[in-house]
C-alpha cells in the first residue's frame, strides 16, 4: 500500500520561514505538531472533549431526523454544499450529518472528474441533475465551486472558463433560491500546519491512505495560490440570497456541531427543540469573508 504514493519532499514557506517536509517520514515534525491546532488563527488551544461532543452530536442528529420527517411531509427541499481545502473535513462532516437519516431521501453527492460528455455540457448541468426533488435532503461534498479554486490552481480550466464561472455562479444560485430550495454553502477553513498534519496522518494510516492523492501532495506547495482563489471566490459569490458560511475547522468536533446547528437553525421544522439544537459558537462559525478575515463582529 505504501507504494501507491510516490516519495516527495515538499518545499514550504510557513510564517515567512522556508521548510522541507518529507511526507514519507513517519515522524511528524515538531514544528507542525506544536502549531497545527492553533494554525489559521484557530481560537481554541484544545480540542473539544470527546464525551461532551458525542452527547451534543446525538441531540443534534435527533433534530436532523425530525427535519427529515418534516421535509418528507411538506415536500420541501434542502441542499447544502461543502467546500474547503483538501483534508478540511468535508467528507466526515457530511457523514456525521447523514448518519441516522433515511438514505432513501437523504444523500451525499461526491462527483468524480467529468466525463468527456460532461465536459461538453453547460458547466452546471451535471450538478443540476443531482438536485433534490420534493422531500429530499442533499449534501454536495465539493460542488460547482471546483471551478473557482481547484481547477484554476491546477490548470484544469482556462482563464476564460474561470472568469465566466465567477460571473455566472451568483446568477445560477439566484435561480436556486427563487425555485424555493433551502440552500446552504459551507467553507471549512483549516490552517496550513493542520492540513500538513492531516495529510501526514493519511500517508501513514493504512485505512486512510486511499484518501491521499498525488494532487494533494502538490497542493502542499500551492497554499498561497489556493488562498488567493479562495478569497476571490468568497468575495464575488457571497450574496444575500446564497451566503457563504465559514467554519473554522481545525477541531473537527466543533466544526461538525456548528455546521449541523446552522442547518437546523436555518429551518423552521415541526417539533424543533431549540435546547437540543444548541447555540452556534461565534468563534467557530460566521458569515462570509469578513468572518474569515477577523473583521466580523
Amino acid at each position: 500500500m505504501d507504494m501507491e504514493i510516490e516519495s516527495r519532499i515538499v518545499e514550504l514557506t510557513l510564517d515567512g520561514e522556508k521548510r522541507r517536509f518529507d511526507i514519507d517520514d513517519p515522524k511528524l515534525p515538531k514544528w507542525i505538531d506544536d502549531k497545527s491546532l492553533a494554525s489559521g488563527s484557530f481560537p481554541y488551544d484544545k480540542k473539544m472533549d470527546e464525551e461532551e461532543y458525542e452527547d451534543q452530536l446525538k441531540d443534534a442528529q435527533i433534530e436532523l431526523v425530525k427535519l427529515q420527517f418534516w421535509l418528507q411531509r411538506t415536500g420541501q427541499r434542502f441542499m447544502a454544499l461543502f467546500e474547503g481545502r483538501d483534508a478540511a473535513g468535508k467528507g466526515g462532516t457530511v457523514k456525521n450529518i447523514l448518519a441516522y437519516m433515511n438514505p432513501r431521501s437523504a444523500r451525499e453527492v461526491a462527483l468524480p472528474k467529468p466525463t468527456e460528455t460532461e465536459r461538453g455540457q453547460w458547466y452546471f448541468q451535471r450538478y443540476v441533475s443531482h438536485f433534490p426533488t420534493a422531500g429530499e435532503f442533499v449534501l454536495f461534498d465539493r460542488s460547482w465551486y471546483n471551478r473557482a479554486v481547484v481547477e484554476p490552481v491546477n490548470g484544469f480550466c482556462t482563464t476564460e472558463q474561470y472568469e465566466k464561472f465567477l460571473a455566472e455562479a451568483p446568477r445560477f444560485e439566484r435561480l436556486i433560491e427563487q425555485d424555493g430550495i433551502h440552500f446552504c454553502k459551507f467553507w471549512l477553513n483549516i490552517g496550513q500546519e493542520m492540513q500538513i498534519e492531516r495529510f501526514h496522518d493519511r500517508r501513514h494510516d493504512p485505512l486512510k491512505i486511499w484518501k491521499l492523492s498525488p494532487i494533494d501532495i502538490v497542493a502542499l506547495g500551492k497554499w498561497d495560490e489556493y488562498t488567493e482563489k479562495r478569497d476571490r471566490m468568497l468575495n464575488e459569490t457571497h450574496t444575500a440570497y446564497a451566503p457563504w458560511t465559514i467554519v473554522k475547522a481545525n477541531d473537527k468536533r466543533r466544526a461538525r456541531l456548528n455546521v449541523i446547528r446552522h442547518i437546523l437553525r436555518s429551518m423552521d421544522y415541526d417539533g424543533k427543540d431549540d435546547g437540543k439544537v444548541g447555540k452556534l459558537d461565534p468563534k467557530i462559525i460566521g458569515s462570509g469573508p469578513d468572518f474569515l478575515n477577523g473583521k466580523q463582529k
